[in-house]
């Protein structure tokens, strides 16, 4: 998948689906609702080589120990030749955990769900090959605050258990998926459902796709807001506890955020690596210049400690899945921080490396501006920075073992590095000042960056060259480093750091 994803046909492809923009159609020529989106072909050919290739929900049907981690490596591969279309890969891949609360459901969906064909247009889910599945949370009074959801759902009047949502949301990303996961006040409260583009009796949903976003990236996949007006909905999970029931599908997605966001930083570090290789300077190529290697080793230490702490949550995952409680509570805090600290790096890795190319690398020719557009949202999606950080503090109230498992997995690197033991210490002083609830939503974000990179220290240490590890210990806790990359310290050793990182037809 790697070697397919930086081919030139899917590199093609990554290029004509973000040029071409999705396209709208609420009406036919006679005037009747249609709620259509037409998108490229192109990017119908990165659909169906990610679900042949079993990146959206074909884990779950699967029973191979470390299925969750081979599934996050091909999603880390192919995520970065085009990230747009990613996005309803991982909600059909989240969307299955949380279907799971209603049985019935699931039974009857999950199939098509992991299913390896992606079987494009608006039919009955249950008469298709297979299914994408979208969600849709969000509403323009509450944005994160789901709880302030006004979107309605009535019990239908057919006595066959279904539900009748009105109502607005203001961002439902893949509108053209065949089922959404959403939320709705039904009388108990708060709660989730299934919803369907198209009824079992094939006529349309009551979903009218009102407008397009016009996004500062992601520009292959529409996201879409979207008016229920009697929408038919299947309820998952229990009346009330829609929140808790979704949460699942949520997680799943973040893990998505740090994997599509360490995807994002190595192909800005893969394209900054190849113009330094083939780009000479001052009698030099740029490769071999010392200040051009400590730029390009920052980036390749930073690149690496992301994949290293997104895999490991992804195998967390599975053991989680073959009921490690440990492995659960850790994937419960890790992704959490990760969330906030990896995906927020995201950005400035991506304008460090575009800048790698000077003014080739502003051009669109390049690519690199559209990895740049597309950095800052796994910090937003999902949760921006605040509503992570603030979701660290809740994991740690509420997630019995949660700090434990995390600090554990920190201990498994105790006295390797004296550097790293430091920062485990500076980080559990801070722990005591979190009794204070305001004090704590003031230190939320130094929190979970600290969490975060004291994780990516251990796995480093343990996992990594020396000299990656070294580099990472010396700059990010230890403080031997500015505040822009292209700052870490003298004598670092960038040599087995840069052969790391470089793809091996440019080793050669």
């Amino acid at each position: 998948m790697g070697a397919r994803a930086g081919s030139a046909e899917v590199q093609d492809w990554a290029r004509m689906a973000e040029e071409h923009h999705p396209v709208l159609h609420t009406h036919d020529r006679y005037g009747h609702r249609i709620d259509e989106v037409e998108y490229h072909p192109a990017y119908h050919q990165l659909m169906t080589a990610a679900v042949e290739s079993g990146q959206h929900a074909a884990a779950w049907a699967e029973t191979r120990p470390g299925r969750h981690l081979a599934r996050a490596a091909t999603f880390y591969a192919f995520a970065q030749a085009e990230p747009g279309h990613g996005c309803p890969i991982s909600m059909t891949y989240a969307a299955v955990p949380a279907l799971r609360a209603e049985p019935e459901l699931a039974a009857a969906y999950e199939p098509l769900l992991t299913a390896r064909t992606y079987d494009f247009g608006l039919r009955a889910p249950l008469t298709k090959r297979g299914l994408i599945a979208g969600m849709s949370m969000t509403e323009k009074q509450g944005g994160s605050d789901v709880r302030a959801n006004t979107t309605e759902a009535v019990p239908s009047s057919a006595d066959d258990g279904t539900y009748l949502l009105t109502g607005h949301k203001w961002f439902t990303s893949a509108p053209m998926s065949d089922v959404f996961l959403t939320l709705a006040q039904a009388p108990e409260g708060v709660t989730c459902f299934l919803v369907p583009r198209v009824l079992p009796d094939g006529t349309r949903n009551a979903l009218h796709l009102q407008r397009l976003k016009n996004k500062l990236g992601n520009r292959a996949n529409a996201s879409s807001e979207v008016e229920y007006d009697r929408a038919v909905a299947w309820r998952i999970g229990e009346p009330g506890r829609g929140v808790r029931t979704i949460v699942e599908m949520v997680s799943v997605t973040r893990l998505d955020c740090v994997i599509g966001s360490a995807a994002g930083m190595r192909a800005g570090l893969r394209q900054a690596l190849h113009h330094c290789e083939h780009r000479r300077a001052f009698g030099a190529e740029l490769i071999d210049q010392p200040l051009m290697r400590n730029v390009l080793a920052d980036l390749a230490v930073e690149s690496e400690a992301a994949t290293t702490l997104a895999m490991r949550l992804a195998t967390a995952l599975d053991r989680a899945e073959a009921g490690d409680a440990g492995e659960a509570a850790l994937r419960r805090l890790g992704l959490a921080v990760s969330k906030y600290w990896v995906c927020k790096r995201g950005a400035t890795h991506a304008a460090e490396a575009l800048e790698c190319l000077g003014g080739n690398g502003y051009v669109e020719d390049s690519g690199m501006p559209r990895l740049y557009r597309e950095a800052p949202l796994q910090s937003i999606w999902e949760g921006s920075g605040n509503v992570a950080a603030l979701d660290v503090l809740r994991a740690l109230d509420r997630e019995t073992g949660a700090l434990d498992a995390v600090l554990a997995e920190v201990d498994a690197a105790a006295g390797a590095d004296a550097r790293l033991d430091a920062a485990a210490a500076r980080l559990r002083a801070l722990l005591p000042q979190l009794a204070d609830p305001q004090r704590a939503q003031v230190l939320a974000r130094r929190l979970a960056e600290q969490m975060t990179l004291v994780l990516q220290g251990s796995l480093l240490v343990r996992y990594s060259h020396p000299a990656v590890a070294d580099a990472f210990c010396a700059s990010r806790l230890d403080g031997d480093w500015g505040h822009a990359f292209g700052t870490l310290p003298p004598g670092t050793d960038t040599g087995p750091i840069l052969d790391r990182a470089r793809p091996k037809d440019l080793r050669a």
